[in-house]
């Protein structure tokens, strides 16, 4: 029988590097699991994981991406009081930082009968119909993976990057909601190896902040809907 409970944590605001260990022990924990069903008579059920969390300033680079995609050196790095770390997601170069809501589903998409494809464009569709919500029409642009206002269009700006790493079809990293964070970090990066396109948040097109609590469950209730999945709120992770 497949598992479609998913536990959730607030784990806050986390270093980088921390919240990377987190995700990577659970990560190769569902792994484990998936390859000692192998042997197993009675398959052992895998959980689903999703982190909530907020880092302090960071550029992380995907294994694809192009470091002189990074604008600014170790000097400058060291003023902004921003790290600069190579990561193992899919995707080229992005920040993170404080007002953004960062989400990290660490989960088997055998669970959930998906494929990495469908994955993406599900938690895509998940961010959508968040920011629909709120009166921000959200869209995806062809050939170009997170969430975008004005896709096609010369005003194009994203306000949900994505990014994630699967192994036996097992995912960790994931998306990173601009709410209202400081976008003059983007100006040091070609964000996400795109060049020529904007970055917003919501503040900047709502002209006020939400309020990130009721945004994290808006979006666990359409994470539950797309998914089906059955929401469990923990206070740690196992």
């Amino acid at each position: 029988m497949k598992n479609k409970e998913l536990l959730v944590q607030d784990i806050g605001l986390k270093p980088y590097k921390e919240a990377f260990v987190t995700q990577t022990g659970l990560f190769d924990q569902l792994k484990q699991i998936k390859i000692n069903n192998k042997h197993r008579d009675k398959p052992k059920p895998t959980a689903n994981y999703l982190l909530f969390t907020e880092h302090p300033h960071v550029y992380t680079l995907g294994k694809s991406g192009k470091e002189n995609h990074l604008l600014i050196g170790p000097d400058e790095r060291k003023k902004y009081q921003v790290d600069f770390i190579k990561t193992n997601r899919g995707g080229d170069i992005t920040y993170h930082g404080p007002g953004q809501i960062v989400g990290y589903p660490i989960i088997d998409l055998d669970n959930f009968d998906l494929d990495i494809l469908a994955y993406m464009r599900l938690l895509e569709t998940v961010i959508i119909d968040v920011l629909s919500e709120y009166g921000i029409k959200g869209e995806r642009s062809e050939g170009e993976t997170g969430v975008w206002l004005d896709a096609g269009q010369a005003t194009a700006r994203k306000i949900c990057a994505m990014g994630v790493k699967t192994s036996r079809w097992v995912t960790m990293h994931g998306f990173a909601l601009n709410v209202d964070v400081d976008l003059s970090y983007f100006k040091h990066i070609i964000p996400c190896g795109i060049r020529q396109k904007g970055v917003t948040s919501m503040q900047k097109e709502l002209g006020y902040i939400p309020d990130k609590n009721r945004l994290k469950q808006t979006i666990l209730d359409k994470f539950s809907e797309h998914f089906r999945a059955k929401i469990k709120k923990v206070d740690a992770l196992k």
